[in-house]
């Protein structure tokens, strides 16, 4: 094995450290307890209602957190109609349970037009509707570390935006991240296996 290349080797297996080091540190590949860190915080938005709600809404219940927009065609339509068929799913357990939709689109989901949205009968019964000014919701966002952009030019565009769905305690603290596309079976297995472990679960 030529020097050249041991060397190459060496220099290589120290970038991985580095890195590995820098995703450790940002809770990256840590465990539960250092991601349930880094996601979530606080909040300031106004519910469908049209009254200011903060952080506290998520004590007291487990939370399923969505952020999406009202003009949406496919991934939260598909996401709250999952979320819907697995609150009927854990029965009498759904009664600790909720929805929390945050939009992204401030600028066209007003209050009044998110509890249009939400009254949707597919959708979850126990739903509560977040908007806010752009400020408010990107520190939303950025607080549950999710990416949204504006699509597009005119009254039609689009906003992209991150579709994983937050599974947070009573507590107001994140247990795990639900994946976009998980089935209704799949969605209620995973909050029952929260559930299982009380208020300080880390994963599920």
């Amino acid at each position: 094995m030529s020097r050249g290349f041991l060397i190459v080797l060496a220099a290589l297996a120290l970038a991985f450290a580095v890195i590995t080091g820098l995703a450790v540190h940002n809770g990256v590949l840590g465990g539960a307890q250092q991601q349930s860190a880094t996601i979530g915080g606080p909040f300031h938005l106004v519910t469908q209602a049209g009254r200011p709600a903060d952080e506290k809404l998520l004590k007291g219940k487990w939370s399923a957190v969505f952020f999406g927009y009202t003009n949406c065609p496919d991934a939260c339509p598909t996401t709250l109609f999952a979320l819907g068929e697995a609150e009927k799913l854990l029965g009498p357990k759904a009664a600790d349970f909720q929805t929390v939709f945050i939009s992204v689109d401030p600028t066209r989901d007003t209050a009044p037009k998110i509890a249009s949205y939400l009254s949707n009968t597919a959708f979850p019964r126990r739903s509560i509707g977040l908007t806010g000014s752009e400020a408010q919701v990107g520190a939303a966002a950025k607080a549950y570390k999710v990416f949204f952009q504006k699509a597009g030019e005119g009254p039609d565009y689009a906003v992209n935006h991150s579709t994983f769905t937050y599974l947070m305690t009573p507590r107001g603290r994140f247990a795990c991240v639900i994946p976009f596309n998980a089935s209704p079976q799949e969605i209620a297995g995973h909050v029952e296996k929260a559930m299982a472990q009380g208020d300080g679960a880390q994963s599920c």
